[in-house]
């Protein structure tokens, strides 16, 4: 771990929730490009998913040489067609997968929204 990744991952962790959340929803992701206008749906067993990576470094050595795209995360969330997530860097040390719940903010839903 680099001094840098350090100091990232201590800011992080005393952010609130919401300023995370807030953090997060501005993050560039990368995908590879479909012919039409979209995104490339995989299947698995856990349902279908969308690969998306935090740098075209990732993307490369996930799909080599292919057209790509990139846009935030809250739009990648608001794009997904329903009932599909999306998983971010698949081959890396922290794959994360989401879906529009995980960047909804707590801090902002009334107690009859939170589960």
């Amino acid at each position: 771990m680099s001094l840098r990744d350090l100091v990232r991952d201590e800011a992080i962790a005393s952010m609130s929730r919401s300023d995370r959340l807030t953090a997060l929803r501005s993050v560039r992701l990368y995908f590879q490009r479909p012919d039409e206008p979209g995104f490339l749906v995989s299947e698995t067993e856990e349902g279908p998913v969308v690969p998306v990576f935090t740098s075209l470094e990732r993307l490369a050595l996930f799909a080599g040489v292919c057209p790509w795209a990139s846009t935030t995360l809250e739009d990648v969330v608001e794009l997904l067609p329903e009932g599909v997530r999306a998983l971010v860097d698949p081959l890396g040390p922290r794959t994360v997968v989401l879906d529009a719940r995980s960047l909804e903010d707590t801090d902002e839903q009334g107690p009859e929204d939170a589960t």
